[in-house]
């Protein structure tokens, strides 16, 4: 760990995206709140320091709209999780595309080539997304649980590190 990296406490929202769960339970805030069918939401919020929770369809300007009303809460970390597949109702990468000042497309091709590993050339269609958008790092996941659980592995080590260089801390 880098001295600047100390102090960096990470606090992160987390919003799953998800027309059909939507449905049946409407718009759905705060961490005590997370879905019990929602697994990929449950794991991210028992695994990071989730402060914030949201369950939203799959709507461009409900994604746009969510994800800015977190870049300004107190969170460092923005997690989506659904949304990302090649349907033409899967939108969040791009809506949350136009909110981005830098993207980070290393995520992308590592976790491509990780899941290309384990599940073969199903991985071409593998959507994920990464990029900074006013300080604040945002994730877009694949909604299932095997896809949250390698999103943590590529993130939880280095969140600290990733926060205090889009903070500008380093």
């Amino acid at each position: 760990m880098h001295e600047h990296e100390a102090d960096v406490e990470v606090r992160v929202g987390v919003v799953t995206v998800s027309t059909s769960r939507w449905s049946r339970f409407g718009d759905v805030t705060g961490v005590e709140n997370i879905p019990e069918d929602d697994e990929s939401g449950r794991l991210l919020a028992k695994e990071l320091n989730c402060v914030e929770y949201r369950l939203i369809p799959d709507d461009r300007s409900k994604i746009i709209s969510t994800i800015m009303d977190l870049i300004h809460r107190d969170v460092d970390v923005i997690i989506t999780t659904g949304g990302t597949g090649i349907s033409p109702k899967d939108v969040t990468i791009e809506a949350v595309r136009m909110l981005v000042e830098k993207e980070i497309e290393g995520f992308g091709e590592i976790f491509r080539m990780l899941s290309y590993e384990e599940i073969g050339e199903s991985a071409i269609l593998t959507r994920t997304f990464a990029g900074v958008s006013r300080g604040k790092i945002i994730f877009c996941l694949p909604g299932s649980k095997k896809a949250v659980e390698l999103g943590i592995k590529l993130i939880k080590p280095l969140l600290r590190h990733a926060v205090s260089h889009a903070k500008g801390l380093r």
